[in-house]
């Protein structure tokens, strides 16, 4: 069992240097059965060595197709987590409800987020998330339906990070995020119970999956009285 670690660990800094040495993002590796015939050791060898390469991050699997090499992760202090997890990882339990699922054209706003044509159809699914029962965002997603056939069917309180993730093998990776201060418009205000053009946070983001799609296009409202970020930030050497 430790030959085979050591032989599994050899053959991971091995992968690492060629992919070092400088191939592309999502450039694909050999097979399994190529990689354990060219390093003589068994496909379990190889299959624990790319384990290893995929929980650092420096490769992904595509079922049916192969091993690919990832695109460099972008150093961060904020962790990409739903609505959902920041709640659970705050100690409160999430919740939501349905406002609006709908197929709308995408235009050119939406197609450039989400790197589709204009014309094409998107999912809109608006929610109001709630923490321990209390209202706290307004949460409104769009996404490809090309990717999620029949998602809005699907919508309910469960985490959407959850759903792609189960119901439909997609895993999301990396996001582009901004975030700027606002106020509640009434309308908002009324959904979120807090007075009208009171404080608010608002969030756009955009989010991806290891082959750099686009899977996700949301922008959320959180009421500024009860929502508040942390960050822990370092001086560069």
């Amino acid at each position: 069992m430790a030959e085979q670690h050591t032989k599994s660990e050899r053959l991971r800094q091995h992968l690492v240097e060629v992919i070092d040495q400088g191939l592309e993002p999502h450039s694909k590796l050999p097979t399994e059965r190529d990689l354990a015939t060219e390093f003589d050791v068994s496909r379990l060898t190889v299959r624990r060595a790319l384990d290893r390469l995929e929980h650092e991050g420096l490769v992904y699997r595509v079922q049916g197709a192969g091993t690919f090499v990832a695109a460099p992760r972008i150093t961060k202090s904020v962790e990409l987590t739903s609505f959902s997890e920041d709640m659970r990882a705050r100690g409160l339990e999430p919740g939501s409800s349905v406002l609006v699922t709908e197929t709308i054209p995408a235009g050119a706003r939406l197609g450039a987020k989400l790197r589709v044509s204009p014309s094409d159809d998107v999912f809109h699914i608006r929610r109001a998330r709630t923490a321990d029962g209390e209202p706290m965002a307004l949460e409104d997603s769009y996404l490809n339906p090309k990717l999620f056939p029949g998602l809005i069917d699907n919508v309910g309180s469960e985490s959407l990070y959850r759903i792609l993730e189960t119901e439909y093998g997609m895993r999301i990776e990396w996001a582009e995020q901004s975030i700027h201060a606002s106020v509640l418009e009434p309308d908002e205000a009324g959904l979120l119970g807090a007075p009208p053009f009171s404080p608010a946070f608002y969030v756009t983001r955009t989010s991806f999956d290891a082959q750099d799609r686009a899977v996700e296009y949301a922008e959320s409202t959180y009421r500024g009285d009860r929502y508040h970020y942390e960050l822990q930030i370092h001086r560069t050497r």
